[in-house]
């Protein structure tokens, strides 16, 4: 799928891109820490003509590490090809999105169980119901979520899960898979307190990204009682920038906005939000 007209879901057009966009006021601190960007579209055509300049000034920012989900075979090309470029630093998901879902998903998921075959990836990812946008294919949906976790149980692979407008649905088939050995993220959570506990109770971490930081954003109440022991950090670029920067690109950069933000709402150090996040993404991936 092009991620310029991503089934209705997330267009691109009128993002703006700056190629040389300062770094993050916050560095001027020269803070030293490490963070992980655990979800991130780099490989989306609106980075090809300054790949090169986002990653570095992700690593200036204290980024150590970008954790690359899949979308469909029509982007693993390119999803493949920046991990090959950045090897150490860029690590590849495999799986279908629920917007790529279509009446063809037993052709889609043959492709995938010969690709879960031939390598190892980072994680399952990312895979899960999104009933926003269409719900025609609601039943193959299913099918491929439930499918892919099985892989990852076979694999024991972690899996990261889009749920938008089916949170409820989503929690519902992790608990029918846990059996102890299920573990992965929730990406992009946006919930309320009582789906961050439910996540909790599987054994499943909380992504947070840029809509923490919004002025009318629903987390800071929902994780006000939630232990940072169970959250990790994302961007989810090019998509969702942290409030200075809504309107434009995402990078992976501006993660350091996102730390900030729990920083403050935890009353702890940025630094130790960084320790901590960084900790648990590495529990997650295993590398």
């Amino acid at each position: 799928m092009n991620f310029k007209n991503r089934t209705k879901c997330k267009p691109l057009d009128g993002f703006t891109c700056k190629k040389y966009a300062p770094l993050p006021e916050l560095l001027k601190k020269k803070i030293i820490m490490e963070l992980i960007d655990t979800h991130c579209h780099l490989y989306a055509a609106v980075f090809s003509e300054d790949i090169d300049m986002v990653i570095q000034r992700a690593i200036a920012a204290g980024v150590s590490r970008f954790y690359l989900p899949a979308i469909d075979s029509e982007t693993e090309s390119a999803l493949l090809d920046l991990e090959k470029r950045y090897p150490d630093i860029c690590f590849a998901m495999q799986g279908l999105h629920p917007c790529s879902v279509k009446n063809d998903v037993q052709n889609a998921l043959q492709y995938l169980e010969q690709s879960f075959s031939t390598r190892r990836f980072a994680a399952v990812g990312e895979i899960g119901l999104d009933f926003y946008w269409d719900r025609s294919f609601e039943k193959e949906q299913y099918q491929a979520f439930h499918q892919q976790i099985e892989w990852a149980i076979h694999y024991d692979l972690p899996i990261v899960i889009h749920s938008r407008d089916s949170i409820e649905q989503t929690i519902a088939v992790v608990r029918e898979h846990q059996k102890g050995k299920l573990r992965g993220i929730f990406h992009c959570f946006n919930e309320g307190e009582a789906e961050a506990k439910k996540i909790i109770e599987l054994n499943f971490y909380i992504g947070i990204g840029g809509t923490v930081t919004y002025k009318n954003s629903k987390l800071p109440e929902a994780l006000k009682d939630i232990s940072m022991e169970n959250i990790v950090l994302e961007t989810d670029s090019p998509y969702l920038p942290p409030q200075p920067f809504r309107g434009k690109r995402n990078e992976s950069s501006y993660l350091v906005y996102v730390a900030e933000k729990l920083a403050i709402l935890k009353g702890i150090s940025l630094e130790e939000v960084a320790a901590v996040t960084t900790k648990n993404a590495l529990e997650i991936f295993g590398r």
